[in-house]
């Protein structure tokens, strides 16, 4: 299996009635680490009850944490979430939060260069510290994996723009294609065109953009590969295209075919939907039997 770094926040989700672990580049790591790769995690904690926990869970589930950094200066992250009628999540982001300040260390620069890939999102880059360590890993990976995960207001046009023509592979939803491709001057209206645009626009060769229950569609070496999704009766959205992504990458890294890469990945992605919280425990059989019943 693959070695595997993910670089970001990691936080507690505060929903109206309970607390949940989460942050995306975690939750990508635990459903990476769950499909059996190698993973270690970078990121910072608060020196505090909320970080001990945090780091005890994440120890638990059998990441490398040698890479969390504790400080004294931040709290451990925290996130305000809210549902709609749909299950549909809004978020409200403590600013700063530790996972704010990751410093630049050998370990972390070692950790990136030994590994397969890099894994990372949009919202680390809100603040320069964590930003600066970044745009320093993203020259030592050999395979960058950008999780475009738009939350206002703590993206710029020109940082995404620089993330993406770095990176290997791009993920978007399909509103963050469209918002992007608006950006970008695109002329285009449908999803392909504008995922097409965007991949020559940065030298991309690997684009995903989910569809919510529509599926998803993967861009992979000038060839197009569709799922249509599952129906499912969805009980909250979040961590949903997290676990979606760590399935894909999993299959793609590990050489699988695309199809069933995305097959797959869709089958994860609704399997959470259909469940309470971002981390939900699923077996491979699970998920064989769901999608191919």
């Amino acid at each position: 299996m693959s070695k595997i770094v993910c670089f970001g926040e990691v936080l507690w989700d505060i929903f109206p009635d309970k607390t949940k672990i989460g942050g995306a580049p975690l939750n990508v790591a635990l459903r990476l680490n769950a499909f059996g790769n190698n993973v270690t995690m970078v990121s910072a904690i608060g020196q505090d009850a909320l970080g001990a926990k945090l780091l005890e869970y994440i120890e638990s589930n059998g990441l490398n944490t040698s890479c969390i950094q504790v400080t004294e200066t931040n709290n451990t992250g925290e996130v305000k979430v809210t549902l709609n009628k749909k299950g549909s999540a809004t978020y409200n982001i403590t600013y700063p939060s530790a996972w704010d300040k990751i410093n630049l260390t050998k370990a972390i620069s070692l950790a990136v260069k030994n590994a397969d890939a890099l894994v990372f999102g949009s919202l680390i880059t809100r603040d320069n510290v964590s930003k600066s360590t970044l745009y320093n890993l993203i020259e030592y990976s050999k395979y960058n994996i950008f999780d475009i995960n738009l939350r206002p207001p703590h993206y710029s046009k020109d940082i995404l723009m620089y993330l993406m023509q770095k990176a290997d592979f791009i993920k978007f939803n399909d509103d963050e294609l469209y918002e992007v491709a608006g950006f970008l001057n695109s002329k285009y209206n449908s999803l392909e065109q504008n995922l097409k645009f965007i991949a020559e626009e940065t030298k991309t060769k690997h684009i995903c953009v989910t569809k919510g229950a529509h599926g998803a569609v993967l861009f992979y070496d000038d060839a197009l590969y569709y799922n249509s999704g599952y129906q499912i009766k969805v009980k909250d959205t979040v961590g949903a295209g997290d676990s979606f992504l760590a399935a894909l990458v999993s299959k793609l890294l590990n050489g699988e075919n695309p199809q069933e890469a995305i097959d797959f990945a869709c089958g994860v992605g609704a399997l959470v939907a259909q469940s309470e919280g971002a981390n939900p425990k699923l077996s491979l059989e699970e998920i064989n039997t769901f999608i191919n019943p």
